[in-house]
């Protein structure tokens, strides 16, 4: 699932990361390269939209929240924390609940350095959209949005986000929380791989097995090469310190390439494929 966060200030990417998921999650989600020199560190202008992952697991399509936690800086409140750092994503009430906060104003300034529970929204509904692959977006409508906008600017349609989000009519409020389709990719993985069920939104990537595979959705298909090697560019973000081997099995052909040889019969075409991350191997074929 993901998020869609508009940054409320200038902000790096690391710090972007830090507010929600792991760095490599974040620039997956928004199709940036994590090769490119000072990444981590690139600032992002105030009222930037970015795509954020949000990790969370859904049973048979039920909406499941997701926590993050949060230390409180100087001035901060719960309603500046809900309304302004995770803009709008939480109600103040909702951050009170989840941490027992019962008493406390949600406009008296928190001690700086508290550490609060920020619940967030998730959904999944089985990874499909009338019965293709879709990942869902959580989105906190604008002063000036309207449906039809909104609809237009994911490629979807007024329809498709009403029967999504239940609605009566096709009228959304600031401040609505709104959840958006967005088509996808799915893996077929087996279920002994570690990373089953990996899907992804259309025009980004996701970084698997360990970070060493990056599979990206084009249109309708997924594809799966050797990444980077992730903790040589940024150790400090990487889960393993080198990749296991990509090569497919009694071939020379590499993850993710093809290989062509010439014959009698006309020309040989050789290819290798990710087949999934299954204790700690990268399988392919």
């Amino acid at each position: 699932a993901l998020l869609g966060y508009t940054l409320y200030a200038e902000m790096k990417v690391s710090e972007v990361a830090a507010l929600f998921a792991d760095l490599a999650a974040l620039l997956a989600a928004n199709a940036l390269d994590f090769g490119a020199p000072g990444t981590a560190h690139r600032i992002l202008p105030m009222g930037l939209f970015v795509r954020v992952p949000a990790h969370c697991s859904c049973a048979n399509g039920v909406r499941k929240s997701v926590a993050v936690r949060y230390a409180a800086r100087p001035a901060d409140t719960l309603a500046t924390v809900a309304d302004i750092v995770f803009a709008g994503f939480v109600s103040a009430d909702q951050i009170r609940n989840e941490n027992g906060l019962a008493s406390i104003d949600p406009d008296s300034p928190l001690d700086a350095g508290q550490k609060l529970v920020v619940p967030l929204p998730c959904v999944c509904f089985n990874s499909s959209d009338n019965n293709l692959s879709a990942v869902y977006l959580s989105y906190v409508v604008q002063v000036g949005d309207t449906l039809p906008a909104i609809a237009s600017s994911y490629e979807t349609t007024v329809t498709d986000v009403m029967n999504v989000n239940a609605m009566g009519s096709p009228v959304a409020a600031p401040d609505d929380i709104l959840t958006i389709p967005l088509p996808a990719c799915a893996s077929t993985f087996p279920k002994s791989a570690s990373d089953r069920g990996l899907i992804v939104a259309n025009g980004t990537y996701m970084l698997t097995a360990g970070n060493c595979v990056q599979c990206s959705c084009g249109p309708g298909s997924l594809n799966c090469t050797a990444g980077f090697n992730f903790y040589i560019i940024m150790p400090a973000f990487c889960s393993i310190r080198s990749c296991p081997s990509m090569q497919c099995p009694n071939s020379n052909v590499m993850l993710g390439n093809v290989s062509t040889h010439p014959t009698s019969a006309g020309c040989n075409v050789s290819s290798c494929s990710y087949g999934g991350f299954v204790n700690g191997t990268i399988t392919t074929s």
